[in-house]
């Protein structure tokens, strides 16, 4: 199967599925992309806009066109010569009611589910209420006030019952109706008082089934066998007798109308209805971060593996699919294992992973292509930022919001919230798991819960990586999860002297498997595997949906994968990071837009320009907040989120106020200073809506915003080409969000998922393939429609179509020599084969950054690159440059960024 060296991702969603994504094929084909990419397919909760929560891994999504709509896709890709590439999600699924067998099952039968073992549910926590229970928290107050209200109701459903809260459906379980069938059976009982003899049995023989804490494998297949046959009896026995179902149905009745009695059968039931707000400290059950309607998958069991990608590889052996990418593979409990397992199961086909790497960090020496991009889309936008403006805007920032760039500290503050907030209950099934690990080991058995605790959420709040990869059970310790656990004991006992020592250490001997583990799955090598699987949440919710929306000082480096600390790069370590890639990860994927990303290329391109005019900026911030001052409400929103809004205004001008208000809306939730999804402040929400819509409409602050962003959008659009072309040429599988072609000033979901416009896409693709992109830079009217990104696009993608071998695993990557006064604004590299009797020839790459800088400068004056030897022509003004020194200005005189290529 061929390794894709490029690809276009798709979003698919009702109204957008398989045949429209098949009308487009042919555009791609075009355009110049290898593979289509397309968001997950496998039957998702209806509704669903993203495919992530999928409900069944057996089918596939019908609201896309199902199966039918899937092969008339696959045979529009083969039409067009086109692979495909599918993102796929191990980690959990979706609870939305009856749509999830699986988990309907267990609601319904708990431990005895013959799915208990698929899902990651603690069947035996601490606290008695929840035992052999899960915890669903669904309901919008206490329990007792919600049934005594009465919106707590029983149905039947043929033979079957269900448990209904306006739009949440719960199973029945089939042992806990035998008392209402038999009631019913005494209501239309013989003369003699005697019960129905049908009803009777069937509440006779659903009271006998095998207890629902019944594990062994004969009770568990029996009780499946039996309540099934024992529900189309009882179904079939109401639609032939009227009788009978209306006595049923009157206790149904009934039981919806007195409390006592519905809050006895509910109590019967194998999961316990709760306030949604209890599901932070006690939830049961490992969720995607904190969204209880997303439950945990054991996909390291085989059975669960084979199950839940049985589709998928069936498509990977048939040649029908060429490529995954894995979401949040860090949720695995062991990564490394189940990408060897997958790539045992597909014949090591390409395979991508969503990892996050932090400041250090390298991704670990895993069975895969390497990663799905984030660690590439932060090399190329830290290029872009200038590191002499940290100081300026950080003075700026600090002026205005009187904030303070220690974004350490506020990390590990914000992880200190998520511990003792969203994923407490995470915090406390660690806790149980420690003190249980204690009790084992007599030095340690006096510590209180509360100490265990506290050293459990120290450590993780001083984590500075998602997780460590530790094998409890084969592969043991590496040498980089030993520095990561070193390093956040040590910081864990300097930030809380109170910690004890000695226990303090004793985590660290046993997160580095330093205990002896007696037995397999014995609790020392379960509290290893579950630490590790929580420190990547408590990483994302404070970083990713907290952190990036208060230390705001720039927000283009507030990105998936980036680091906010890290305030610019030089061009060597842009070149180190693609000579390492090109080493170990030469298909590694390469992005610098995604679904999940905080804001557009285009827009962070733009507002990277921000850095080199700090004081510039601060400034007019301080007089648009004197021009705004009228539109606070009781002096809200705060300089904080004025000081967000009016970067994100830059960025992505010119914003209608609906989107604007949208944005400012999750971010100051998200943010959690003022305002939050679950705890808002409705004064200060609408205080946030009434500032954001009253500036994008005020005719004078927009005036003046216009007047300093018009100067900044072309200078946006070079950093936007330089971007693009480095992202289509750098080591790896270079990929491109929809709709990213062009400009687009788009902001967190979901506003980047907006639909695209194809149609005017199509049309722009003739018109560039007619011109060079020279002559469309020249086109005020074509620069502003995106065609110059276009051509840029298409050029360099149609390269990598037709010289596989100087992007792929065979290629190099050198670094340009730049010399002159202005070598520090040009970042220049080449792509060739390599080995002997490689063809060839090779691409030039010459693109400048710090646009404005350079231009305050005094342009590139006496600046050249070092081309190696041969003729070479740029595709983009048709010119061609021998060998030797070529002058930068003279290079990208025509048009802002340089693709030579030499045959």
């Amino acid at each position: 199967m061929p390794t894709p060296l490029s690809t276009y991702r798709l979003q698919l969603r009702p109204g957008f599925g398989f045949d429209a994504t098949a009308a487009v094929v042919d555009y791609l084909a075009d355009l110049g992309v290898t593979h289509a990419y397309l968001s997950p397919i496998l039957q998702a909760a209806p509704g669903s806009t993203h495919g992530y929560d999928v409900v069944d891994h057996s089918k596939v999504n019908e609201e896309l066109g199902g199966e039918a709509g899937f092969d008339r896709l696959g045979q529009a890709l083969g039409r067009a010569g086109l692979g495909l590439v599918l993102d796929i999600v191990p980690n959990h699924m979706a609870i939305p009611g009856p749509q999830n067998r699986w988990w309907w099952d267990v609601l319904e039968n708990g431990p005895s589910s013959v799915y208990a073992s698929y899902f990651d549910v603690d069947w035996r926590p601490p606290e008695a209420k929840l035992r052999n229970t899960v915890l669903m928290p669904v309901l919008g107050d206490h329990y007792g006030r919600v049934l005594e209200a009465g919106d707590i109701r029983v149905f039947r459903v043929g033979g079957r019952f269900e448990v209904r809260y306006f739009d949440h459906r719960l199973p029945v379980a089939p042992r806990s109706i035998d008392a209402l069938l038999m009631a019913a059976a005494m209501v239309i009982g013989g003369a003699d008082g005697a019960p129905n003899d049908e009803l009777e049995s069937l509440a006779s023989a659903l009271g006998r089934l095998p207890p629902a804490t019944a594990v062994d494998t004969d009770s568990v297949r029996e009780r499946h066998r039996d309540k099934e046959i024992l529900a189309d009896r009882l179904g079939q026995l109401l639609e032939a007798d009227p009788a009978a179902a209306a006595a049923v149905d009157a206790e149904v009745d009934h039981l919806n109308h007195d409390a006592d009695a519905l809050d006895a059968l509910l109590e019967r039931q194998n999961y316990r209805l709760a306030f949604w707000r209890v599901a932070g400290a006690e939830l049961d059950y490992r969720r995607f971060f904190d969204i209880t309607t997303l439950v945990g998958l054991r996909v390291e069991d085989p059975q669960v593996f084979a199950d839940t990608h049985q589709l998928v590889l069936g498509w990977l052996a048939e040649g029908r699919l060429d490529g995954l990418r894995v979401d949040h593979v860090d949720g695995l409990r062991d990564p490394r294992r189940y990408l060897a397992r997958l790539a045992q199961a597909s014949g090591g086909s390409w395979v991508v992973v969503e990892k996050i790497l932090e400041a250090g960090e390298h991704l670990r020496d895993w069975p895969c292509a390497g990663t799905s991009g984030y660690d590439a889309l932060a090399d190329i936008g830290v290029m872009l930022v200038d590191p002499g403006g940290e100081e300026g805007l950080t003075a700026a920032w600090a002026s205005f919001t009187g904030g303070t760039a220690d974004i350490g500290q506020a990390v590990y503050e914000a992880k200190r919230e998520v511990l003792r907030g969203p994923l407490a209950a995470d915090v406390g099934r660690l806790t149980e798991l420690l003190v249980a690990v204690c009790e084992r080991h007599r030095r340690y058995r006096d510590y209180t819960r509360g100490e265990h605790r506290a050293v459990l959420e120290e450590v993780m709040a001083c984590f500075s990586v998602y997780r460590t990869y530790v094998d409890a059970d084969g592969a043991g310790v590496g040498p980089d999860d030993v520095a990561r656990v070193e390093e956040s004991t040590a910081q864990a006992a300097e930030r809380r002297p109170g910690l004890d020592a000695d226990l303090l250490g004793f985590l660290a001997d046993l997160l580095l498997l330093r205990v002896p583990c007696d037995r397999p799955g014995c609790p020392e090598a379960e509290l290893v595997m579950r630490f590790q699987q929580t420190t990547g949440p408590v990483m994302a919710k404070a970083v990713e949906d907290t952190v990036f929306y208060t230390q705001t000082r720039l927000i283009s480096l507030n990105e998936v994968g980036a680091d906010p600390a890290c305030f610019g790069a030089d061009v060597a370590g842009f070149h180190a990071a693609n000579a390492e890639r090109q080493a170990r990860w030469p298909t590694s994927m390469i992005t610098t837009s995604t679904h999940d990303t905080k804001r557009s290329e285009d827009v962070r391109a733009r507002l990277a320009l921000l850095s080199e005019v700090p004081e510039r900026f601060g400034e007019l911030c301080r007089r648009w907040s004197a021009v705004n001052e009228q539109h606070r409400v009781a002096g809200l929103p705060g300089t904080d989120a004025e000081w967000l809004l009016y970067q994100t205004l830059v960025g992505a001008w010119p914003l209608g106020a609906d989107r604007a208000a949208a944005y400012m809306t999750k971010a100051t939730k998200e943010a959690k200073v003022h305002t939050s999804w679950t705890e808002s402040d409705p004064a200060y929400d609408d205080a946030v809506i009434a500032f954001t819509r009253a500036v994008c409409t005020d005719a004078v602050f927009q005036g003046d915003l216009a007047a300093f962003v018009e100067p900044l959008v072309r200078p946006g659009w070079v950093n936007a080409l330089t971007l693009t072309l480095v992202r289509l040429t750098v080591p790896g599988t270079a990929d491109t969000y929809q709709g990213q072609e062009l400009w687009d000033l788009s902001l967190v979901d979901p506003d980047n998922r907006r639909p695209v416009d194809f149609g005017r896409r199509r049309q722009l693709l003739a018109l560039v393939g007619g011109r060079t992109a020279a002559d469309l830079w020249a086109d005020t009217e074509l620069v502003a429609a995106g065609a110059p990104k276009l051509a840029v696009t298409t050029a360099g993608l149609r390269l990598r179509r037709r010289r596989p071998d100087w992007f792929g695993a065979a290629g190099a990557y050198e670094a340009l020599a730049a010399l002159g006064a202005a070598a520090p604004h040009v970042v220049g590299f080449t792509r060739s084969s390599t080995g002997d009797g490689a063809p060839p020839g090779g691409c030039a790459v010459v693109v400048p950054r710090l646009p404005l800088g350079l231009d305050q400068a005094g342009g590139w004056k006496d600046t050249v690159v070092e081309l190696p030897e041969g003729t070479w022509t740029n595709v983009f003004d048709a010119t061609t440059w021998p060998g030797g020194e070529a002058a930068v200005d003279d290079l990208l005189g025509a048009f802002p960024v340089a693709l030579l290529v030499k045959e």
